[in-house]
């Protein structure tokens, strides 16, 4: 591993940016400061807090190498690996279905309908996840610095440095806005995904030394708060300036902006932002995808080849097509996906320090219970909000999905220690 341990501390902490930097972060927090101001940068500012509180694992995961899903599976089965990557794609669904929604209302300032576009999206999305495009992250990526630049030239030309200078001051008071279960639950299964992302953890484990480490995620969360503020602080301009349309729709505030910037999305430069703004959904869903056909395909449930490849990958399109059509918030979107995960793998996570640090070990069989409880029950939660988000018992769709499926997690945990620890295997076994 150590050939691969080349990362310094700004490599690492560009990376750790470029992780979670993307549209949904960007027009996410747009769409929610269209309404709540700068409290709508309550889940990119919680991303930066989370990567500070990365720190107190991150020589862990340093040290440890391998991922979460390994780790676990190691130590109690494959069977947890398996779970455990069934729970890591079925976020991805959720990132997915926000590059498909995020692109189409894109695509909607230029006038061309959401319908339509999520639906050729999706087939783009597929198309370019089978070629080997994979060295055309760079373009991308290049892209989102453009617009971020061009975000701060919005910020000049609507005369809004003032009020990003000001945002650090009015954040905590602008969450008097915000509901407590929905601060507790964005926060919270923010931070928490953080400390547990396998996206952070492949490039924590590249860092050349433990100084690198520790200095790159310390840049990482400074640069993370640092633009959590700058999209809000575009959008409170933008309405000042009373440029924005009455009637529009949140998840277009930020293209329309930029279009305005570059002079309309009639202009050659207003289109230009636009597209550039689009492309990096292209290369952020078409990874994705990716991503989810090659954990199915580890599983080795079915044999490598191109046709099966092709069909997962479709299969994954439709899965997030359907969620993308459903609707919703971006931020929600993203969040609950993240909730469903986390809720899954907290539990038996923790289970796994608390047994590396000597503190207490669980059996294999009741973190394996935890596991399928908290999963079954996380992923049925999120799955009955989609389809009707009213059903909510602690007041907010992520709080829910947290509460219910973390709690039942350690239920299932406990329950299994005790019955491994006061009932005789040879009982059980007569019983069965």
């Amino acid at each position: 591993m150590s050939e691969n341990r080349r990362l310094d501390a700004f490599s690492l902490a560009a990376l750790l940016v470029s992780a979670h930097y993307g549209l949904g972060f960007l027009l996410g927090t747009a769409e929610k400061s269209l309404t709540l101001d700068t409290a709508g940068s309550l889940y990119a500012v919680s991303l930066g807090l989370g990567t500070i509180a990365l720190l107190g694992l991150a020589k862990f995961y340093w040290t440890q190498v391998e991922q979460i899903w390994t780790l676990l599976g190691n130590r109690y089965g494959s069977q947890v690996k398996i779970i455990v990557g069934l729970m890591s794609w079925l976020s991805l669904i959720g990132i997915e279905a926000v590059q498909m929604i995020s692109g189409a209302f894109i695509l909607k300032v230029l006038g061309i309908p959401v319908l339509p576009s999520m639906i050729v999206l999706a087939i783009l999305f597929t198309l370019i996840s089978v070629l080997p495009v994979e060295k055309a992250s760079f373009l991308f990526r290049g892209l989102l610095i453009l617009n971020f630049l061009a975000l701060l030239y919005g910020l000049w030309v609507l005369h809004g440095f003032p009020q990003y200078l000001r945002s650090p001051l009015e954040f905590i008071p602008s969450l008097e806005q915000v509901s407590l279960p929905t601060l507790i639950g964005v926060s919270l299964s923010t931070i928490l995904l953080v400390l547990i992302d396998m996206k952070y953890q492949q490039f924590v484990v590249q860092a050349k030394d433990v100084q690198s480490l520790y200095q790159g995620c310390v840049l990482a969360a400074i640069l993370l708060l640092l633009l959590a503020l700058l999209p809000s602080s575009v959008v409170i301009a933008a309405k000042e300036a009373g440029i924005l349309p009455t009637d529009i729709d949140g998840k277009e505030t930020l293209p329309f902006i930029l279009s305005w910037i570059g002079g309309g999305a009639d202009k050659p430069l207003g289109v230009v932002l636009i597209i550039s703004l689009l492309v990096p959904a292209l290369g952020v869903g078409s990874s994705i995808l990716r991503v989810q056909t090659k954990t199915i395909l580890d599983f080795n449930i079915l044999p490598t080849s191109n046709f099966n490849r092709l069909l997962i990958t479709i299969f994954n399109a439709l899965l997030a097509l359907a969620v993308a059509l459903k609707g919703g918030e971006i931020i929600n979107l993203i969040v609950s996906f993240y909730a469903a995960y986390v809720s899954a793998v907290l539990v038996p996570f923790v289970a796994y320090l608390l047994a590396q640090l000597g503190r207490y070990t669980f059996s294999p069989s009741s973190v394996r219970l935890s596991l399928v409880m908290s999963s079954l029950s996380a992923s049925s939660v999120l799955i009955l909000t989609l389809i009707n988000p009213s059903l909510v018992v602690f007041g907010n769709v992520e709080l829910n999905i947290m509460a219910i499926g973390i709690l039942l997690g350690i239920l299932g945990l406990l329950v299994g220690q005790v019955i491994e620890k006061y009932v005789p295997a040879s009982k059980v076994k007569e019983e069965i």
